[in-house]
C-alpha cells in the first residue's frame, strides 16, 4: 500500500465511478423519454450535476496512480538536485493551485447553502448539492499533491520515468 490515504483515494474513484454510472442511467432515461415520450423534469441538469461530481472526485485518484497527464519536457532536463528542486517548486505550486480552487469550492457550496441558492433550471435543486462533489474532489485533490510534496521531501521518487514512456499513447 503507498500510503494511509490510499482508502480514501480508492473510495474517491469508486464515488466518481458511480457518479458516471449515474450520469449514463440519466442520459439513458432521457433518451427513453424522447422515444416513449415522457419527461422528466431536470433530468438533464442532473446529468450535467453527475458528471461535474466524477470528474471532481476522480482527480486525486488518478493523481496517485500516475494517470494524470505529466509535462515531462523541462523536468526531463534536469537530473541530481536541479530536478528535486524543481519538482519541490512544481508541487507547491500544484498545493497552492488546487487549494486555493478547494477554498473557493468549498466556500460557493457553503455560501449556496446559506442563501439556499436554487438552480435556475426547472428542476430547482438547491445548488449546494452538487456543489458539494466539487468541494470534497478539490480538497482530496489538494491532499493528494500534499502527499505527493511529502514522499518527495522525503527522497522517494514522484514517477518512474521508464514507465511513464511506456505509457505515451
Amino acid at each position: 500500500m503507498r500510503s494511509p490515504l490510499q482508502p480514501l483515494y480508492r473510495v474517491s474513484l469508486w464515488l466518481a465511478g458511480l457518479f458516471m454510472i449515474a450520469m449514463l442511467a440519466t442520459i439513458l432515461v432521457s433518451i427513453l423519454g424522447r422515444q416513449f415520450d415522457f419527461y422528466i423534469r431536470g433530468i438533464d441538469s442532473y446529468a450535467g450535476y453527475f458528471m461535474a461530481a466524477a470528474s471532481f472526485l476522480a482527480l486525486a485518484g488518478t493523481l496517485v496512480q500516475g494517470d494524470h497527464i505529466r509535462v515531462t519536457l523541462v523536468i526531463s532536463r534536469f537530473t541530481g538536485t536541479k530536478r528535486r528542486a524543481f519538482e519541490i517548486f512544481c508541487l507547491i505550486l500544484a498545493i497552492a493551485i488546487s487549494g486555493a480552487f478547494a477554498f473557493y469550492s468549498v466556500k460557493m457550496a457553503w455560501w449556496s447553502w446559506k442563501f439556499n441558492d436554487i438552480s435556475t433550471s426547472n428542476d430547482a435543486t438547491p445548488l449546494w448539492i452538487p456543489q458539494l462533489g466539487m468541494a470534497v474532489g478539490t480538497v482530496i485533490f489538494c491532499i493528494a499533491y500534499v502527499e505527493e510534496l511529502v514522499l518527495v521531501l522525503l527522497g522517494k521518487p514522484l514517477n518512474d520515468q521508464s514507465a511513464e514512456l511506456a505509457r505515451t499513447e
